[in-house]
């Protein structure tokens, strides 16, 4: 069998008693988490622009629904991710545009997220070791949209396959102006999503692909990948769960920067706490007391040093020349370390509000931003490198064959060492982890030094997500003005009727 056929074989035939409650757990959160995500965009200037453009994600027309959710979830970066990849924009996308045309009740619903999201993940996994990654690795939707649609319509396996190859004959390639310098980047999953589809109307039609597109020495692993990892689609398929790898995103921006956004929110409460002459008691940040005005912080900062992973430091590079002050995209300023941190360290916070007017504005958000210095910390690399996600697995999975990749990262030699400490790969994902973490320095202007390092950011995959996700998803939906009806739905998603599931995601997605 094919790579496609294998992995249509699964996704038909999983049914949900397959799945551990733990996994199922994370699916729930997943799809709360990606409401969130459309919501804040609605309620953004980007967002009303996109539903001008590409109708309401409510529309009765699945597609057209499904593709507009895909710009909505990606547009703000607010999105969550898996090992590997932001596969949610299709594999919870899709099942939310299809859930009311097709009728799923709750339990239908979640075995299409859930197929989908094996899937995708999967592929992605498989061309890892690559130059795209995390949101520029829309290939992955091809995979997302078509298993969960497919999941979702009750599709055969061999229809199923059939569409796998059909939409994987073409798949999106993203280019950095585009990704980095404007909106196009709200398209990057919708172009993927759409070809998907029209790959699921095609193989019910009778037209079929490749059916090794994925595997073959031409087809899209080796197209994608530098090391491609074939036997990655497919290990452990039904006993290794991607979907547990699930990690939360708090902040509208690369989750390169989590870690550094926690430590500048707890900073922000420790230069508070040193303008008021009083020791500060919240490791998380905040005052209990009054604060002080934002003139006054960033006035009492001299500069800022951010001490980062090479994921963390090559996505500020890559960046930088697209940061143009208030005129900066909002694309770009989700990349870029300097705003987000002078916004965190002023405010306590970073929002979807933060990029838009009036912040976008402030001059003394952008005076403090000059005062950033980003530095890479080799420490941080290979913390982050040996971790689950984003390519600790990726590694495992290839053994010597990433020799000559991973020497790019830090020279034969570094890369060995790495190696050789990766280890052998998980049986199962359940300490799956995702350490990017990030160490921040602020020089006061009275000589005065405070610090704060982070190891996992709040949401990444790890131990406290494994036991908060369904807490840190419920709080994120609750930001964003989501009413507590619908999140009490969806903590129980399996056992709600066609017209429950409907009704709570229509409310999900209204912004009043």
């Amino acid at each position: 069998m094919t790579l496609a056929e294998r992995l249509s074989a699964f996704a038909t035939g999983m049914q949900l008693e397959d799945v551990p409650e733990r996994v199922r757990s994370f699916a729930r959160s997943q799809v709360l988490s990606q409401l969130a995500a459309a919501r804040a965009t609605l309620g953004h200037p980007l967002g009303r622009r996109l539903v001008e453009a590409f109708g309401s994600p409510l529309q009765p027309d699945a597609k057209a629904a499904a593709c507009c959710l895909g710009t909505l979830t990606i547009a703000l970066d607010y999105d969550d991710t898996l090992y590997a990849g932001h596969v949610s924009h299709s594999t919870v996308g899709v099942p939310v545009a299809y859930a009311g045309p097709l009728g799923l009740d709750g339990r239908r619903f979640l075995e299409a997220v859930l197929a989908g999201n094996e899937c995708a993940s999967r592929v992605v996994a498989g061309a890892t070791l690559g130059s795209f990654r995390g949101q520029t690795a829309a290939y992955g939707h091809l995979v997302g949209a078509t298993v969960a649609r497919m999941r979702a319509q009750g599709a055969s396996p061999e229809h199923t396959s059939a569409a796998l190859a059909l939409a994987c004959s073409l798949p999106p390639h993203s280019l950095a102006p585009a990704f980095f310098g404007g909106d196009s980047k709200a398209l990057t999953a919708a172009v993927g999503i759409r070809a998907a589809l029209d790959a699921c109307d095609g193989a019910v039609a009778g037209l079929s692909g490749a059916a090794d597109i994925l595997e073959h020495p031409e087809g899209l692993l080796a197209t994608f990948a530098d090391v491609p990892l074939p036997d990655a689609v497919v290990e452990s398929l039904g006993s290794r769960w991607h979907t547990e790898t699930l990690s939360i995103k708090l902040y509208p921006a690369c989750a390169y920067l989590d870690s550094t956004l926690d430590a500048a929110v707890q900073l922000h409460g420790d230069i508070e706490a040193a303008l008021h002459g009083g020791p500060h008691d919240d490791p998380h940040g905040g005052l209990t007391g009054d604060h002080a005005p934002v003139g006054s912080v960033a006035g009492a900062v001299e500069e800022i040093v951010v001490r980062c992973s090479v994921f963390t430091f090559g996505m500020d590079i890559r960046s930088r020349s697209y940061i143009n002050g208030p005129a900066s995209p909002p694309s770009a300023l989700q990349f870029s370390v300097p705003y987000p941190v002078a916004v965190t360290l002023l405010t306590g916070a970073f929002t979807p509000a933060d990029l838009a007017s009036p912040r976008l504005d402030d001059p003394v958000v952008w005076d403090l931003a000059k005062r950033v210095r980003v530095e890479h910390d080799p420490d941080l690399t290979r913390h982050a490198v040996l971790a689950t996600a984003p390519l600790g697995e990726a590694l495992r999975q290839a053994g010597p064959r990433a020799s000559a990749w991973l020497a790019r990262l830090g020279g034969e030699e570094e890369a060995a060492a790495l190696l050789e400490a990766a280890g052998r790969p998980a049986a199962s994902f359940e300490d799956a982890t995702k350490e990017i973490g990030a160490m921040l320095e602020v020089r006061l202007t009275d000589g005065r030094t405070l610090r704060r390092s982070v190891t996992t950011p709040i949401g990444a995959s790890g131990p406290s997500t494994r036991r908060d996700h369904p807490t840190l998803a419920r709080g994120k939906f609750l930001g964003t003005g989501g009413s507590t009806k619908v999140v009490d739905a969806l903590e129980h998603l399996e056992d709600l009727r066609a017209d429950e599931l409907a009704g709570a995601l229509a409310s999900a997605l209204t912004i009043v």
